[in-house]
């Protein structure tokens, strides 16, 4: 790569993850002068590389990949395979002969907030605070026009998060409006506003939502220009640290005066989540201790519970419940969708979070401490 001598049937090959950090000289005409970006996959992507992973292995007949596909958007190749063959060693667990949806959506799971951790014992009193805590971020992501579609919540810990809501975008999305952001930052401070309105005080599971919220408020007055005070503008510089392999700090280019309207925004924008979360949740608040009650009794409540939950149809889903046990022994060897057992009973739900982790919005209860 001296320049000096001609090889022409030589091809150099390089891969990285910072090609910020790179030396411009290695990047000149002659040297790496073209770049290839390999992005996460997108929807059909998954569904083509999904094939490859599950080739050879016993799915149920009741797969689909292409909702597969669509359940894991911001996924890469290797987390594709990571969740296949954490299904596999799921259905072995089990002692099945065949990978079922089961398997896949709990795997789906592990990859995004972490394996279930049921041995960890949490008093009653603080169950029900996780309760109300993500029934709040369940109730004001449903309300509000802007977010993804609620799939799952839990108080069942998985990793270091208490519990977690799960929202699933319909789509790919590439693009964030400002309508999108405000409603997720008043989604994230739904779980402190539920502590606050049903328990009468706040704990420390909201450190982490109120962390996301402050940054991406952040990110709108001083990143995206989207401060109707401040306007279009750049406010400060990263400083990229090579050796860090991160942004370590940002080099302010604004004055003491500018430097408070970013607070007041930020500030503003947050108040302003916060008093739209609590109207929301203070004229249904019914629905939310409901929602709580169910999920102290069942733990987690998957998508088909959550909007009986949420439409109102919540006894006419029990009754639902109560007459399935009596068709299924009226007609043994099937279940009650009238497929044969052993067969996945449950219809896989076409749907495609923020995040926070792998680009898909969970919002959990933070960590089991302070």
């Amino acid at each position: 790569m001296d320049g000096f001598d001609i090889k022409d049937n030589v091809i150099i090959m390089a891969a990285t993850n910072r090609p910020d950090v790179l030396d411009t000289a290695l990047l000149r005409p002659g040297r790496f002068d073209r770049q290839i970006l390999v992005d996460r996959p997108d929807l059909r992507g998954r569904h083509d590389i999904l094939k490859i992973h599950t080739r050879g292995k016993p799915l149920g007949p009741a797969i689909d990949l292409e909702v597969l596909a669509r359940r894991t958007p911001g996924f890469t190749g290797a987390d594709l395979a990571n969740f296949v063959n954490e299904a596999a060693l799921l259905a072995a667990r089990h002692g099945k002969k065949e990978i079922e949806m089961t398997e896949l959506e709990d795997a789906i799971e592990r990859v995004i907030a972490g394996p279930e951790k049921k041995s960890r014992i949490i008093s009653e009193k603080e169950k029900r605070i996780i309760a109300y805590h993500e029934s709040g971020h369940a109730l004001v992501g449903h309300v509000l026009p802007n977010t993804d579609p609620i799939h799952k919540i839990s108080i069942i810990s998985r990793g270091r998060a208490l519990g977690y809501t799960l929202a699933l975008p319909v789509e790919d999305k590439f693009l964030s409006a400002r309508g999108e952001m405000l409603d997720e930052i008043a989604m994230m401070l739904g779980g402190r506003v539920a502590e606050a309105i049903a328990i009468g005080d706040i704990t420390t599971g909201a450190s982490n939502d109120i962390e996301r919220a402050t940054k991406l408020a952040r990110q709108m007055v001083t990143q995206y220009g989207m401060s109707d005070k401040l306007g279009p503008m750049t406010l400060g510089e990263g400083a990229h640290e090579v050796f860090l392999g991160r942004d370590f700090s940002a080099q302010p280019n604004y004055s003491q005066e500018i430097a408070f309207e970013i607070d007041k925004e930020v500030r503003r924008l947050i108040d302003e989540a916060y008093d739209v979360a609590y109207k929301i949740l203070t004229e249904r608040r019914e629905l939310l201790d409901l929602m709580a009650d169910v999920l102290v009794e069942r733990e987690t409540v998957d998508k088909e519970e959550l909007e009986a939950l949420l439409d109102g149809r919540w006894a006419e889903y029990l009754a639902e419940e109560e007459r399935q046990p009596k068709e299924e022994q009226a007609t043994p060897g099937e279940d009650s969708s009238g497929s044969p057992m052993g067969g996945s009973s449950a219809e896989p739900t076409p749907a495609s979070d923020g995040a926070s982790l792998l680009g898909i919005p969970v919002a959990d209860i933070g960590e089991a401490g302070p």
